[in-house]
């Protein structure tokens, strides 16, 4: 089942496993330097490393850092660049990064210690707690000193636990956005999802609501309701997932415009198979033939009379429990976005193929008498609205990019209108 997630996340916007990887690192290093089994320490690394690295090795660099450093007290912060990760630690005698380097399977290619290497912080000014339900987003807020519009954009995440920037690799698609919108004088508001900040508040009972859609929505009562925000207009716009609940986050939020960019308008069970199959077709030895074909059972059987709600997670797409796929099959986004009456703008990229220009085409099908909704196909732009050539594959998220121009000018006239 572990092995069918991880692939999942390869084809549905993780793709870098970035959560993870985090925690696998910091146990790493709890176990090599504070428990000291070496033996179990040594099982995170992958074959073709741990061969150049014997257990003996491994124990004789340990105790002679030990001897130069001192003793591990803590691990302050911890940064990525892709798939390496550096966490900025204190020990005895100084203050160094753990380097370490993940490969596709998440078995460490690399582990240094190297001097501290900063990253950019967080700008205090700009951060807004916002309660919603149990819990707090924590989100920033970006407002022009000048020629502000009076508009004010919320971002949702696509599927997985991102944060504020949507991050993936080294590309960081909202931060994009909301830079370019803040230069155009459009303010606006993203926060870490829930999933990434609070893990432990998402379980076996959770449905995408408490994913995605209420956090959304409490987002956007909170602009609503602030006096300093008065005669705003309030623009929520969904990457993924974000835009696949949207309807449903409409129905609740009540704004002035809504974006949907790569949004899926078909069950999200039949991307992942259509997803399997195109992932297997471009490299077998990543998706193997079994992987595409335990995806299907799980599919079929998830479409099937046998589905319940007692059906074990273990026998569903993406180990999800059966209360998650309940809510999803009785969503129909289709049915549900006649019913939005505001503006909405539909944003597709052609070398997208987690959500393809098939449900681009179905969205636009179903809205065809709404003289409001606006569509643009992005031919050359991926699922992350980056440039790009050749035939697309999960490659295409590692390359570093910026978002498209062209989608964020079509963006700010349609904010602006």
């Amino acid at each position: 089942m572990k092995k069918l997630l991880t692939l999942f996340l390869a084809v549905y916007s993780l793709l870098l496993f970035s959560q993870d990887r985090k925690e696998l690192g910091n146990t790493f290093i709890k176990t090599l330097l504070v428990d000291k089994n070496i033996e179990k320490a040594h099982s995170y690394f992958d074959s073709s490393v741990a061969g150049q690295i014997p257990v003996e090795q491994l124990k004789a660099i340990t105790e002679q850092l030990q001897g130069q450093i001192g003793s591990l007290k803590t691990i302050l912060e911890v940064n990525n660049e892709g798939n390496t990760y550096y966490y900025y630690s204190e020990f005895e005698k100084t203050k160094l990064d753990v380097q370490l380097t993940f490969g596709e399977n998440n078995k460490m290619l690399g582990f240094f210690l190297v001097p501290h290497k900063p990253f950019e912080k967080r700008d205090e000014t700009t951060t807004l707690k916002i309660k919603s339900d149990a819990i707090e987003l924590n989100g920033t807020l970006l407002i022009p000193p000048s020629n502000n519009k009076k508009r004010l954009v919320i971002f949702v995440h696509g599927s997985g636990a991102h944060d504020r920037d949507e991050t993936i690799g080294e590309n960081k698609p909202f931060k994009d956005i909301a830079e370019y919108l803040l230069n155009n004088g459009i303010s606006s508001y993203r926060y870490d999802k829930r999933t990434y900040s609070y893990p432990e508040t998402f379980n076996e009972k959770s449905t995408v609501e408490e994913e995605t859609i209420n956090d959304a929505v409490n987002a956007a009562q909170y602009f609503k309701n602030n006096s300093d925000y008065k005669g705003y207009q309030i623009i929520i716009l969904g990457h993924s997932q974000g835009a696949y609940m949207m309807p449903k986050i409409a129905e609740k939020a009540q704004v002035s415009k809504y974006v949907f960019m790569a949004g899926n308008a078909r069950p999200l069970q039949d991307l992942l198979v259509e997803q399997y199959d195109y992932l297997h077709s471009i490299d077998p030895a990543k998706v193997p033939a079994e992987a595409v074909q335990e995806v299907k059972k799980q599919v079929a059987y998830l479409n099937s009379s046998k589905f319940n709600l007692n059906s074990p997670a273990t026998e569903l797409p993406l180990g999800q429990p059966a209360v998650y796929w309940k809510y999803l099959k009785d969503y129909n986004q289709l049915n549900e976005v006649k019913k939005v009456k505001a503006p909405m703008f539909f944003a597709q990229g052609g070398r997208d193929y987690q959500v393809t220009e098939k449900d681009f085409n179905l969205w636009k099908n179903e809205l065809k008498n709404d003289k409001t909704a606006v569509f643009k196909l992005y031919p050359a732009l991926s699922h992350l609205f980056i440039a790009g050539s050749g035939k697309p594959s999960p490659k295409d998220y590692e390359t570093k990019g910026k978002v498209d121009e062209q989608f964020l000018k079509d963006l700010t006239q349609f904010i602006l209108k």
